[in-house]
């Protein structure tokens, strides 16, 4: 049952992803000279998140915290990294974010291509070259568009909280934007990292944490230190919820 699910999930995914690909080219085409972040494409973007997350009836969605006055200040948001899924969860908030990504998702085509043309960022961890990309992040923030990174770097291997990079909190610090912790779980469980198997139930959650003022912090590894903490209460938090 699950594999013949998991088909037919990807199958519908494909056909979505194909004619999204086809309007956002064509709306990329005609705002490109005005829409200098590729705020329309983006927007256009969500619809297809909305559409891979909400096809299943047999997965249910508990979002918390999600009100839009939290990303009201120039704001990078962070979240932890449990599954591909969670990329069309994310776009189920009420707010379009400018993401970094790791380069290989670029290379995916069609999907890739699709990325690229909602003006998302692509990185290479291994490269620290690549990692001075996030600054082209500064600008959209300074104009009301969050940023989105997985402080993790990859996803994880196991559904817990991975050790937490530096590259948001360093550019949160030195321009001194909000931090936004969200996190996420179920994703895991629906999808593990490495498999293309797809659970046809399952609860997914989202609880989109306060603001933190980088201000009040006088590194970057203190903030890693506190959204890595709040990271993991959280979700033990989320978790012990669900068994009661």
């Amino acid at each position: 049952m699950k594999t013949i699910f998991s088909i037919a999930i990807w199958m519908y995914w494909a056909v979505c992803i194909i004619v999204f690909f086809i309007i956002v080219l064509l709306l990329y085409i005609i705002t490109a000279p005005f829409d200098s972040y590729n705020k329309m494409p983006n927007q256009v973007l969500s619809g297809l998140g909305w559409l891979m997350m909400k096809v299943n009836p047999g997965w249910s969605f508990d979002i918390n915290g999600d009100e839009p006055q939290k990303v009201s200040q120039p704001t990078i948001v962070v979240a932890n990294h449990q599954s591909f899924l969670d990329m069309p969860l994310m776009y189920l908030l009420p707010w379009n974010m400018k993401w970094v990504a790791k380069s290989s998702l670029f290379k995916i085509p069609i999907l890739g291509w699709l990325i690229y043309l909602t003006g998302h960022i692509a990185i290479d961890r291994r490269s620290m070259r690549s990692f001075k990309k996030m600054d082209t992040l500064v600008e959209p923030i300074e104009q009301g568009i969050p940023g989105m990174i997985f402080p993790e770097g990859t996803r994880t291997e196991n559904g817990e909280i991975q050790s937490l990079k530096n590259g948001a909190f360093k550019l949160a610090k030195r321009y001194d934007f909000n931090i936004l912790p969200v996190v996420i779980d179920g994703s895991y469980q629906a999808m593990p990292s490495g498999s293309w198997q797809i659970n046809p139930k399952q609860d997914f959650e989202i609880s989109v944490l306060d603001p933190i003022k980088v201000s009040e912090f006088n590194s970057a590894g203190e903030i890693k230190e506190r959204v890595s903490v709040l990271f993991n209460r959280e979700l033990s938090a989320m978790r012990s919820k669900t068994m009661t």
